[in-house]
């Protein structure tokens, strides 16, 4: 029997098991967009505010974060179209059109706790034993830059 290279190892693993660990990273709602009932993040997050906002070094510093761990579910532009998406139910939230609308404890509870709670569903992982809080504020300044 030959060896299969561990990069190539590495890829087949995720690709089987990216369905399974990444089932959804949106709520339950076939057009992607938020719950008419959105809830208020728990009082752990309540009130929270980014402490890097429009900060140029923490806006990159999220990039990179985004572009390492959230690309396969919301895709490069943030629109919810990457790769992993098409095989998910519910479908990745479209980033471009709730982030403005959100505000900032209710984007660092979601990054920190995932998706897979009610009202949302989904199978997005939770980042908070995975990130640094400084990571996931650095995520949510960066999130701001997205755009329709």
């Amino acid at each position: 029997m030959s060896k299969v290279p561990f990069p190539v190892l590495g890829i087949l693993i995720l690709i089987l098991l990216m369905p399974l660990s990444l089932s959804g990273c949106s709520k339950n709602n076939p057009d992607s967009e938020l719950p008419v009932d959105r809830p208020e993040p728990p009082e752990e997050y309540y009130g929270k505010t980014n402490p890097f906002a429009n900060d140029k070094a923490a806006i990159q510093a999220g990039e990179k974060i985004y572009r390492k761990n959230c690309t396969s579910c919301h895709g490069d532009s943030g629109s919810g179209d990457g790769p992993a998406a098409s095989s998910m139910e519910p479908k990745p939230q479209d980033l471009t059109k709730s982030v403005s609308t959100l505000a900032d404890d209710y984007l660092f509870w979601r990054i920190s706790e995932g998706g897979e709670m009610k009202p949302f569903n989904s199978g997005m992982l939770a980042w908070k034993s995975i990130l640094t809080e400084q990571e996931r504020w650095q995520v949510v300044t960066y999130l701001r830059t997205l755009r329709d």
